[in-house]
């Protein structure tokens, strides 16, 4: 039984102070209003959009390594906590001033960027905490419960952003009124206070983290990071000589990426393609992320008695066949056959996507967890995620560049999700040589 003190409650709190930056900012909330309103052209927001999320792909493909290392042997993690938290808070508080048709809007993509790399970078130093705040017995339930934790904040905060502050193309809120404090919705203010939101609700909820979880003083060398990082060149080294275990990290790089850019660009598509507001996306984010915090407790139970591998094969199937379903859908036609533009058919079709998306998502990630455990020799387990979490970074940048050259290249958004397909496909061929146990 977990004993919930104040430094696991604290560490977990981390998670629902920083899920809002995934939820409001990169999916449901700025990043359709950016390349829809601050841009002004759908397709070349989406480009720029994938642009910029792949430089910061590769930023953590390079750094994350290196500082993942740093994390592990200087003893000073709350202090680049601290830096992180600074460019965290930075980058949201900055969308404030994303005015719709903003001239400088790649100087408001570079300070987005740098609050997404300060979000990434700190889940490297908090995840590297967990084993001192618990027994390795208890690490799994923790690191889960604040994992849900930190879905719950992110939905919490949508919906009082859609209820009070982030306004429709008409100028009112989910509720009906005009944004509070008298916003101005000629300029947006309402939508563009969800920077500022987010900044304000990271740092009030990260108190309890600083002062309650200690530091953890290590011994240091001058050499101690170059070592690090040669324990970890020895273990890739080693993978070859587990086909199993190299199989399955090479197929998760592909479909783990792929997930990121269905999550990245589900909003941005709603808002080009089927031209829904603000608020309507909003809404179905919650709707999708009910769907995958409920799929996610059943995908732990699909786990138990179908194993893993089916699951995961399963997931990947539903996800490739939502995409395509996506790709082929618009407000004026459903794969070339002509729809009247008042119709709702194209709009429940992607409802319907999004629960898919957020049902199998949910159940792919668990059941992604439950798989490397299986895989992994359980005496070197912490070196086993250290290279799980290195392959997801290391193509991290991958979707989001195809999906931003491929939009450019076609000057469509839908044949831009294409790439996305591509890399599911990818990622089912390796698990062929997956052992399930």
């Amino acid at each position: 039984m977990v004993k919930y003190d104040k430094k696991i409650w604290s560490w977990m709190l981390y998670d629902w102070a920083a899920q809002p930056y995934s939820t409001l900012l990169i999916t449901f909330i700025f990043a359709p209003y950016f390349t829809s309103v601050v841009v002004g052209d759908p397709i070349l927001g989406q480009s720029l959009w994938g642009m910029m999320t792949a430089v910061v792909g590769l930023s953590l493909a390079v750094l994350g390594p290196v500082l993942g290392a740093i994390s592990d042997t200087s003893g000073l993690r709350k202090i680049w906590m601290a830096f992180f938290s600074f460019l965290y808070v930075l980058g949201a508080y900055s969308m404030w001033w994303a005015f719709p048709g903003a001239e400088s809007f790649t100087f408001i993509l570079v300070l987005f960027g740098i609050g997404m790399l300060g979000m990434e970078l700190s889940q490297i130093f908090v995840n590297s905490m967990l084993p001192e705040i618990c027994s390795e017995n208890d690490i799994g339930r923790v690191s889960g419960n604040g994992w849900s934790l930190g879905y719950v904040g992110g939905l919490l905060l949508l919906f009082i952003t859609l209820l009070f502050f982030a306004e429709n193309n008409a100028g009112y809120t989910l509720l009906g009124n005009p944004p509070v404090f008298g916003l101005d919705v000629s300029v947006r203010e309402g939508t563009r206070a969800v920077g500022p939101l987010t900044a304000i609700w990271y740092v009030l909820f990260m108190i309890p983290f600083f002062l309650f979880i200690p530091e953890n003083k290590v011994k240091t060398s001058k050499n101690v990071t170059f070592s690090a990082l040669r324990s970890l060149w020895k273990s890739i080294k080693k993978l070859p000589s587990n086909i199993s275990l190299s199989s399955y990290l090479a197929s998760s790089m592909f479909y783990r990426d792929a997930l990121v850019g269905i999550y990245s660009f589900g909003g941005i598509y709603a808002s080009g393609v089927l031209g829904w507001s603000i608020t309507q996306i909003g809404i179905f984010g919650i709707v999708s992320g009910i769907a995958a915090a409920i799929f996610t407790f059943l995908g732990g139970f699909a786990d138990k008695f179908f194993g893993p591998k089916r699951v995961i094969i399963f997931c990947i199937s539903v996800l490739i066949l939502v995409c395509i379903l996506i790709v082929g859908t618009s407000r004026n036609d459903f794969f070339g056959i002509s729809l009247n533009e008042l119709s709702s058919f194209p709009d429940n079709i992607f409802l319907i996507c999004g629960v898919a998306i957020g049902a199998a998502g949910g159940a792919l990630q668990s059941a992604s967890r439950t798989m490397l455990v299986l895989q992994a020799d359980k005496d070197r387990m912490t070196e086993a995620f250290g290279l799980y979490a290195l392959s997801g970074r290391a193509t991290s940048w991958m979707a989001p560049a195809l999906i931003g050259y491929v939009t450019y290249m076609s000057q469509n958004q839908q044949l831009g999700i294409l790439p996305v397909v591509g890399l599911f496909i990818i990622g089912l061929g390796p698990l062929i040589w997956v052992k399930p146990n």
